[in-house]
């Protein structure tokens, strides 16, 4: 059965989608059956209000930078990104966040939310959280550990955290979906040899002998303790 999913991301002119803030870019790459088809859909959009310069010091686009691109408000591109989205798995790191401005958007034109698209959310921060406990979890954390490589990545951008993170999903899931068998998959767990690594120890310990200074200080130190000290008594061949 065809699995049809969309790496998602967005990038706002600040956090609070219910306060004011807008959506200024979205990036969504087609992936099916673990494949990435080549389909995708990026667009910057003008939040027409300001931008915040902590929001452009994170992404890089000001209100100029939107309007040289002919950034279009969301109401002329919301239903071609509804009908992107439209039932399929979404992949995106802490969803809450990102589905908050796409429901925001939608809201204002009247179209339904992303749930009432038939949209099924997975969020890979809450996977991280569970697979990495007490770990660091963001994008850039979770490139590092899973040796992804980010080295384009100078900016927060729609569209590289897109690619990115796609690269991420698969490193998290792709023992999972080994186990319940791939599509395509050619080699059996019977061809992938098992490497075993065998520590080999020593029969005898290598005995390091302290020296006089370490040995004169262990003397100051039972002098310090006086007749109770049970050391020197068991040397004495004391019965203690």
């Amino acid at each position: 059965m065809m699995r049809r999913q969309i790496i998602l991301d967005t990038e706002t002119t600040g956090l609070y989608a219910e306060n004011g803030d807008r959506l200024v870019e979205f990036a969504g790459l087609e992936m099916v059956n673990r494949q990435m088809t080549g389909r995708f859909l990026h667009l910057y959009v003008h939040p027409e209000r300001d931008m915040p310069e902590e929001a452009a010091r994170v992404h890089g686009l000001t209100i100029d930078v939107l309007e040289e691109k002919n950034a279009p408000p969301f109401a002329k591109v919301g239903q071609e990104i509804s009908e992107f989205i439209r039932g399929a798995e979404l992949i995106i790191h802490n969803a809450k966040f990102d589905i908050g401005f796409l429901n925001m958007e939608f809201r204002r034109m009247g179209l339904p939310s992303v749930e009432e698209l038939g949209c099924e959310i997975t969020d890979t921060l809450a996977m991280a959280r569970e697979m990495f406990p007490g770990q660091k979890a963001s994008l850039d954390a979770l490139c590092n550990r899973l040796s992804i490589d980010r080295s384009k990545r100078v900016l927060h951008g729609a569209l590289i955290d897109c690619e990115l993170l796609g690269e991420v999903y698969l490193a998290m899931t792709r023992q999972q979906f080994d186990l319940m068998g791939g599509e395509g998959e050619e080699e059996t767990k019977e061809d992938k040899p098992v490497i075993i690594a065998e520590t080999k120890r020593s029969s005898r310990l290598k005995i390091i002998k302290a020296n006089s200074e370490e040995l004169a200080e262990h003397e100051k130190y039972l002098d310090a303790l006086g007749e109770a000290c049970i050391w020197r008594r068991t040397a004495a061949g004391e019965n203690v």
